[in-house]
């Protein structure tokens, strides 16, 4: 039920996640008087889905601290699914801080992990780029940093099929003595655990758009900065490029020739094929779709979800922590997985 243009977008998205992944099923948590017109004109959701009736909603404007008093909410009914191993993640378009606030609460972190991070795929010149965190933490230590750079591992052997991801650490210079204690206290952790032969070393901002390592680690302020400046250039060259070919006649002429070029630049960075923000470190899969999705964007969403159930996502974060060292060092006051198999997922 969130998002600006849900609940259709998420039936129709779904009826595409279900011809793609004809073997899953999902949980589809909302109001069923709106839901159910709409599940007859998508039969194919319909069939692959289990609806949940609730008529109450976290609205956009919905402060996370209410939104934790809202348990017959849509939201906090599919992420209740997730935490009691009913479902084994689930992806929503609606309120960003509400999915965060209920999902590190609701489902609670993973043993041996002290803080989850929001990672995201997107463009660079030599392919897709995984980057954490991207604002669940504003200020990080040096081991939340290892932890993030161990995850941003995982995630993307689990989504991108990387074999041995390369890892930068985000700086303010790739010299080894650039940056403050904790950054540099984090490249030495690194260097040192199984990671070591994968760790770039320090990155810079251009780093990023170069495709310089397939992973940028960093703190939730600077990653959050660096995601919106790169959103905001894309929107700029974009807006650039329709007033060259738009406002004369021969950029008009000029459009014809480089349109088939446009056409596959176009493609390349379509915001669509990046949407799915994903919160790591829990005990499922918590996958934030855009608010402003269509049902192809919400697909997606739902795709990397599903690529991370289907993978183990967490069981691989588990395997890693142990191998780093990082589980015994956890706070003694995280909880035990209820991350339970299955390719099932809620959608709220």
């Amino acid at each position: 039920m969130g998002g600006d243009h849900a609940p259709a977008i998420v039936v129709e998205g779904l009826a595409l996640a279900a011809e793609r992944h004809p073997g899953a099923r999902y949980l589809l948590v909302g109001d069923e008087v709106r839901l159910a017109p709409l599940l007859k004109r998508y039969r194919r959701a319909a069939g692959a889905c289990t609806v949940r009736h609730t008529s109450e909603t976290i609205g956009g404007d919905m402060k996370p601290t209410a939104a934790l008093k809202a348990r017959r909410a849509s939201m906090r009914m599919a992420i209740d699914a997730v935490a009691s191993g009913e479902a084994s993640g689930v992806v929503s378009a609606g309120n960003t801080g509400a999915l965060l606030t209920l999902a590190k609460i609701v489902v609670k972190t993973l043993p041996g992990i002290s803080r989850p991070a929001m990672a995201a795929i997107g463009p660079s010149a030599r392919g897709d780029v995984v980057m954490l965190d991207l604002g669940a933490n504003v200020a990080c230590d040096a081991r939340n940093l290892v932890e993030f750079a161990l995850m941003g591992d995982v995630f993307a052997r689990t989504v991108l099929g990387l074999t041995a991801p390369t890892i930068g650490l985000l700086n303010v210079g790739s010299e080894h003595l650039k940056g403050d204690e904790r950054v540099r206290d984090a490249a030495a952790i690194i260097r040192e655990s199984h990671l070591g032969q994968q760790f770039y070393g320090f990155i810079e901002g251009h780093d990023i758009a170069a495709g310089t390592t397939d992973i940028v680690v960093t703190d939730g302020l600077t990653g959050n900065v660096a995601l919106k400046t790169g959103e905001g250039a894309l929107k700029l060259v974009g807006d650039l490029l329709r007033q060259i070919f738009s406002t004369s006649l021969a950029g008009r002429l000029a459009y014809l020739f480089a349109r088939p070029g446009l056409d596959r630049l176009r493609e390349w960075l379509d915001p669509r094929r990046y949407n799915g923000a994903v919160m790591v470190g829990l005990n499922g899969v918590v996958v934030k779709s855009h608010g402003g999705a269509d049902a192809e964007t919400f697909a997606h969403a739902i795709d990397v979800a599903m690529d991370m159930v289907v993978h183990r996502f967490n069981d691989l974060i588990r395997q890693d922590l142990a191998r780093s060292g990082l589980d015994k060092l956890a706070p003694q006051d995280k909880n035990e997985s209820t991350d339970k198999g299955g390719p099932r997922l809620a959608t709220a």
